[in-house]
């Protein structure tokens, strides 16, 4: 069996994904993700992939048309149908935070992230992982209040890299991250 001295499973060289972190102007963030940053990146992403948005309003309209149809048709308001609307729109309301939870559960078990931010990419370790991502595989980020969000190229937007803010060390690493963030993808 042949050995490898790369990063496993990814056809990168470890002198690759050293490049990446060893870079000099690279800033680096050391974070437990929170719920908070996942549902941050969650937004951004319906907001910039608008037809989750859209279909979940129609889809509440359509509802409360029914109901409201249905109580004047009868005269009064049912007690069965307000409480299935109220629950569709709960439902709605609540699709973000169950994705949420969702991706928690499923990135909160790796313990702390350590994100480097280079030139030459970003490269994100863990207890149990590392990877490698050169910034053609992002079409872009939105910077937030708390967080820059980068999203990948694929059509559904699959892939978010939510970066707090509130790692970086000082305003001069912050604005270094902006940099590099402004001179490898559009803002979006």
């Amino acid at each position: 069996m042949a050995e490898s001295s790369g990063v496993e499973g990814t056809g990168i060289s470890a002198e690759t994904a050293d490049d990446v972190l060893d870079e000099q102007g690279a800033v680096q963030l050391v974070y437990l993700p929170e719920s908070a940053d996942i549902l941050v990146g969650l937004r951004v992403r319906d907001r910039i992939k608008w037809t989750g948005l859209l279909l979940r309003g129609v889809f509440v309209a359509l509802w409360g048309a029914l109901w409201l149809l249905s109580s004047v048709g009868r005269g009064r308001i049912d007690v069965v149908s307000t409480v299935v609307f109220l629950f569709v729109v709960l439902l709605v309301w609540g699709y973000p935070r169950i994705q949420t939870a969702h991706v928690r559960r499923m990135v909160g078990w790796q313990g702390e992230y350590r994100a480097t931010v280079s030139p030459a990419g970003i490269t994100c370790r863990n207890d149990h992982s590392t990877l490698v991502q050169k910034w053609s595989f992002f079409q872009g980020y939105r910077e937030t209040a708390g967080h820059f969000v980068l999203l990948s190229r694929d059509p559904g937007i699959m892939f978010l890299d939510v970066l707090p803010k509130r790692c970086v060390r000082d305003a001069a690493a912050l604005d270094r991250l902006r940099t590099i963030l402004d001179q490898h993808a559009t803002r979006v």
